[in-house]
């Protein structure tokens, strides 16, 4: 079967790999059918590495939706034909932090797309049945595979709370960071400003509904108009580097809340430790997506989630291409997705 696989630096390679395993007892064998590019895929594409792991070869991929092919022993939730999501975080479910909930930071945990765990871009995959979240047959697959991003801003809130009528920052207008602005409108606030350096991007925020959005170096500008000096009661950074943390909490009001999503680009990365403590800040880093499936999907349903956020959809072979073009900012590219045909 076709996978793309990771082999050097920015090299990634369509190669024919083993079929994948009929399933064993409590799995699925799963035929994809879409999946979603994700900003951790680009570190692994970028720089070999998220938080100094190193990657090659490496099969990427951790948005994925695809339909059921074979069920294992004891499998009786799902059967051949059904549509589903799959949460890429393979957690033991007995240990201390998964019988708390916390099943993103698993002890034995694994995560598919990385060097623990094979990813997604392969036509084929063999995973654990609780891994898989059945998909209403009103969604398309390509919306099927924002369920796992979405249910990243789903934990977002399991740690957070974004109250009516508050002011909201985002910094990094990237898949991740259009989609906290969105949950952030439905959520109920009144503001939502957006931050980005490419100019697509800024227009993308503002046509999926940002009250603002402007180039990162005159964002606190806006904020201390909108707020009237106050700043916000919310920062959220997608982007992970130094200069969209520290502008965030720079933006942040006192005893306001920074939310950290964006994975730094660099270890140990400078972070203005000063204004964090002087202004008494709310930290809260956000870890993958905590099998928050459920509530993603029904506020995908909802209609709060364009679909536009997907700008290119491309098949496995213009993978290494698609990577380039992602890597490159072209062709104002916002989300992506492989897709595999039916």
């Amino acid at each position: 079967m076709k996978s793309a696989q990771l082999v050097g630096p920015r090299t990634l390679d369509v190669v024919e790999i083993p079929l994948a395993q009929d399933p064993g007892p409590g799995e699925i064998l799963l035929k994809l059918r879409s999946v979603g590019i994700c900003g951790s895929d680009m570190h692994w594409y970028l720089e070999g590495n998220v938080y100094g792991y190193p990657a090659y070869p490496q099969i990427l991929g951790h948005e994925p939706a695809g339909e059921v092919v074979l069920t294992g022993p004891g499998v009786t939730s799902l059967k051949p034909g059904d549509r589903v999501s799959i949460e890429p975080t393979i957690s033991c479910g007995h240990c201390e932090y998964c019988l708390r909930g916390q099943h993103n930071n698993c002890i034995r945990g694994l995560f598919m797309g990385s060097p623990q765990w094979p990813g997604l871009l392969r036509e084929f995959a063999t995973v654990p049945a609780h891994n898989a979240t059945l998909v209403p047959e009103s969604f398309n697959y390509t919306q099927a595979s924002l369920i796992e991003p979405v249910a990243v801003i789903m934990h977002m809130l399991e740690l957070v709370e974004i109250r009516a009528g508050a002011t909201v920052a985002v910094l990094g207008a990237g898949p991740i960071g259009l989609l906290a602005a969105a949950v952030a409108r439905k959520a109920g606030a009144t503001q939502v400003l957006v931050a980005d350096k490419l100019p697509h991007r800024i227009q993308m925020a503002l046509d999926q509904g940002a009250t603002a959005a402007v180039p990162l170096n005159q964002f606190r500008e806006l904020v201390l108009d909108k707020t009237r000096g106050r700043g916000v009661d919310m920062a959220i950074d997608a982007a992970g580097a130094a200069e969209t943390i520290n502008t965030a909490l720079a933006v942040t009001r006192l005893a306001g809340t920074f939310v950290l999503i964006g994975i730094p680009n660099q270890v140990p990365i400078g972070v203005d430790l000063y204004s964090l403590q002087a202004k008494e800040i709310q930290f809260q880093p956000v870890k993958r997506s905590n099998h928050r499936s459920e509530p993603a999907i029904a506020l995908i349903a909802s209609g709060a989630i364009p679909e536009s956020i997907v700008t290119h959809r491309v098949g496995i072979e213009q993978a290494p291409a698609a990577f380039e073009m992602l890597a490159e900012y072209r062709d104002g590219v916002g989300k992506l997705a492989v897709e595999f045909p039916a």
